[in-house]
């Protein structure tokens, strides 16, 4: 029987079977049966929960920023901007490979037009944005629009994670090319060799750079 109060449990197994049909089989994939028939409950715990699908999509991709922005809000600042960009980069990627459908949803699929500019991604962007703008302030890369250099190092990690959720990479293959791609990208903005391989080491002792965390599923 369908609950007739909210019930945590079933609200996030609700998202979570959502995001999986989105990512897997399309938007089109989500309809009201369909996920009552993946959650094994009726369909009034859909309208129960969330009033209705379209609430349901649009709690789907708030879940996915949510998560992003609790991994990239526990990366904290340090002397070292430089060392600092490289673990948010790192937190990024575990995101990503952690929870695979729901960040297929934010980030692979055509967002709705009534969901563009949301205020969670905004925000989780602009973590990024501050973080080039400190190296810039610092001196370790060349004067420039932050949100320039910010997009760069988005596409660069976005496609790195993209690489791996479709298995075209494994985990390990992934962190090294991340980090690879990170060095290159930074001494193209004015950084130097030996003061970005002391960075990265910084970085290294914070978050692994190997790929070892996260669900074993999600790798």
């Amino acid at each position: 029987m369908s609950p007739k109060v909210a019930d945590p449990a079933m609200r996030s197994a609700l998202i979570e079977h959502a995001a999986r049909l989105i990512a897997e089989e399309g938007r089109d994939a989500l309809t009201l049966r369909r996920l009552a028939a993946e959650v094994g409950s009726s369909t009034m715990a859909i309208y129960t929960h969330f009033g209705g699908m379209d609430e349901l999509r649009r709690q789907v991709r708030i879940e996915a920023l949510t998560r992003l922005a609790q991994h990239l809000g526990g990366v904290a600042a340090s002397d070292d901007p430089v060392a600092d960009l490289v673990v948010l980069g790192r937190a990024y990627h575990v995101n990503a490979t952690s929870n695979p459908n729901l960040y297929r949803v934010m980030f692979m699929e055509r967002m709705p037009a009534d969901e563009a500019g949301m205020p969670h991604d905004a925000a989780t962007f602009q973590l990024l944005v501050d973080s080039v703008a400190r190296c810039v302030a610092a001196g370790r890369f060349h004067a420039a629009e932050p949100l320039a250099l910010a997009n760069q190092l988005w596409a660069l990690s976005h496609g790195v994670a993209a690489l791996q959720l479709a298995g075209i990479v494994d985990a390990d293959q992934a962190a090294a090319t991340l980090e690879g791609l990170c060095a290159n990208v930074m001494v193209g903005f004015g950084d130097t060799p030996e003061r970005l391989g002391a960075s990265f080491g910084r970085a290294r002792a914070r978050i692994p750079l190997a790929a070892d965390d996260g669900p074993p599923g999600a790798k």
